[in-house]
């Protein structure tokens, strides 16, 4: 059954709260507050008891579905169950309430931790130096790529004007370079789904600032060519940039320093287990090697004696690119999981990640077209091909019933080199039991498709909304409630 909005539940005379009176003097509005500012009526709040208003947010809460709910498989997003231990110790008072603006000596415990990230960050990443600043993942990239410009105009190399980027790039690639004041140069994938060398080649020249890259790629596929890749940008005086997305593939396995990169973002948000999607909280460190290290956003943490301290002395420095030191409880999540797992069990994480998704991959490709079928990384993409040319049900229908199973959807369309794409990531926090379930409600969807492909394009059938004009509501979109009575 349909929801019913909070304004449609308005009940003249419902809300009877009273307030006592006032024991100090009223205030004249009209005189202490601008005209401008006050309103000619009083707002049109829906009329509406407590207990009507707590159950109607607590039914709104249930029919949300977040990674605790179930099997979130979006593809280079690792929605991972994040341990309840992180946010825990990240509601501990002498983390929760704390201020940025106390003195240093009255916060060293917090300080302590911030230093000791930095250096776990380095150390996972194999960089130099890392800022904690960033609150997510583009704000990220924008940070390194803000460093990586900062560093060629202090060499004077001012006619680096362009960044490269795959076609396989998250969209926040080409958007970022573009912020920063890039031309974006596009670098195409070759038939198995990797960097083209030879188009790289033939794409470098001096005014090319760097590469942008994530390994393994939005196909799930480790770029097997990566140090002839860095050899490339760097000869031609070149930056080599690594998008953190998909490091949950390669933690504690290998490491972005040692491929041959020199600037690093990182998402804490996903990454290291702390809430993902919704708007944040997000956290998205940036690593450098020693000849970035310059740029990064005042200030670091350092340790001087047993102390730890701000360093704001660095003249070459980008500045600050958020208030304060960056979403501090996110960090202190992170900093839980990683001490948790320790170095075993993040590269065991990583392991049972790229298990997860050649077992989905082995099974779904039983009933679905795998464009790229061999050993992946902790994500792989699949395709409605088979459900198209058969019967015409596409991603989208495939998306919309699974849905009706009970589960949230993976990645769809994306990356955009890949027609009819289904995207998807298991993680390493699902056990097989559920990803079993999972498969058998795709078999369920293909085997519908062959014989009932209505079933599928009408899909979903369950949902408090079914089929949404998706056209109609882009062009015309209905943001608010309006009182039409």
């Amino acid at each position: 059954m349909m929801s019913k909005l909070i304004f449609e539940k308005n009940l003249k005379g419902s809300n009877t709260f009273t307030i006592p009176p006032a024991d100090i003097p009223e205030v004249d509005i009209a005189t202490s507050i601008p005209a401008s500012f006050l309103r000619e009526a009083a707002p049109a709040l829906p009329d509406i008891s407590e207990v009507e208003a707590v159950r109607h947010f607590v039914d709104l809460s249930h029919k949300a579905y977040g990674v605790d709910n179930g099997f979130y498989p979006l593809g280079s997003c690792t929605m991972k169950y994040s341990p309840k231990i992180n946010e825990w110790a990240a509601r501990l008072s002498g983390f929760a309430n704390i201020h940025p603006y106390q003195p240093v000596k009255t916060v060293q415990g917090a300080m302590e931790l911030l230093y000791n990230m930095q250096n776990l960050l380095a150390e996972i990443t194999g960089m130099d130096a890392v800022t904690l600043q960033p609150a997510a993942g583009a704000h990220g990239e924008m940070t390194g790529v803000m460093a990586i410009k900062a560093y060629h105009q202090h060499r004077n190399d001012h006619h680096r004007t362009k960044m490269m980027v795959p076609d396989s790039a998250h969209g926040t690639n080409p958007a970022t370079a573009n912020v920063v004041g890039f031309d974006v140069v596009e670098v195409k994938s070759n038939s198995r789904g990797l960097v083209d060398l030879e188009d790289l080649k033939s794409k470098m020249g001096p005014e090319i600032a760097g590469l942008m890259l994530t390994n393994p790629n939005t196909l799930g596929l480790f770029e097997e060519e990566i140090q002839d890749i860095a050899a490339v940008v760097h000869e031609a005086g070149g930056l080599l940039y690594y998008d953190g997305a998909n490091l949950n593939a390669v933690m504690g396995i290998s490491r972005p320093g040692d491929m041959g990169f020199d600037v690093v973002h990182l998402n804490l948000h996903k990454t290291f287990s702390t809430p993902h999607g919704g708007g944040g909280p997000g956290s998205g460190p940036v690593g450098v090697k020693s000849h970035l290290a310059d740029y990064l956003p005042v200030p670091l943490v350092v340790k001087e004696g047993d102390k730890y301290v701000f360093d704001y002395n660095r003249p070459k420095s980008i500045g600050k690119v958020k208030n304060f030191y960056g979403n501090f409880g996110v960090i202190v999540k992170a900093y839980a999981y990683i001490l948790a797992l320790g170095a075993d069990g993040i590269k065991d994480a990583a392991q049972q990640a790229v298990l997860s998704a050649n077992y989905l991959r082995q099974e779904l490709k039983k009933d679905y077209h795998v464009p790229f079928d061999r050993l992946c990384k902790h994500e792989f993409v699949a395709t409605a091909k088979t459900q198209m040319d058969e019967n015409g049900v596409t991603t989208l229908d495939i998306a919309k019933r699974l849905t009706d199973y009970g589960f949230h959807p993976p990645t769809v369309y994306f990356p955009l080199i890949v027609k009819e794409a289904l995207m998807i990531e298991p993680t390493e926090t699902e056990t097989r039991e559920r990803l079993d379930d999972f498969l058998q409600a795709m078999s369920r969807i293909a085997e519908e498709a062959r014989n009932h492909p209505e079933t599928v394009t009408t899909a979903p059938h369950n949902a408090v909304i079914t089929r949404v004009d998706e056209v109609t509501a882009a062009r015309n979109p209905i943001v608010k409630w309006e009182d039409n009575s």
